[in-house]
């Protein structure tokens, strides 16, 4: 067995539901919510940049476009990561 060279997409999917409050990605057989509350750098971008992700390991998310990774624990548990990088405010 071969392994992906280190950075490969081993998986893309797309953002499944843009709220107001958010959006959801589908992940696996999970729905995942990314609340703009908590992922506030997500709030202001265009759908198109939201919907472009890929799961660059087993759990861990990129948008290339915003250059932003999260993983499943991040989104699923933020109160975890307390030092996780805020949006400035203007």
């Amino acid at each position: 067995m071969s392994s992906l060279p280190h950075g490969s997409t081993i998986s893309s999917t797309k953002a499944i539901l843009l709220s107001e409050g958010g959006f959801s990605i589908q992940w696996r057989d999970r729905e995942l919510r990314i609340s703009f509350d908590r992922f506030p750098w997500f709030k202001t971008e265009p759908a198109a940049a939201l919907d472009d992700w890929q799961e660059v390991s087993p759990g861990h998310f990129y948008w290339p476009q915003l250059d932003v990774d999260l993983t499943a624990e991040m989104i699923d548990h933020p109160e975890r990561f307390p030092k996780m990088a805020k949006i400035k405010r203007g």
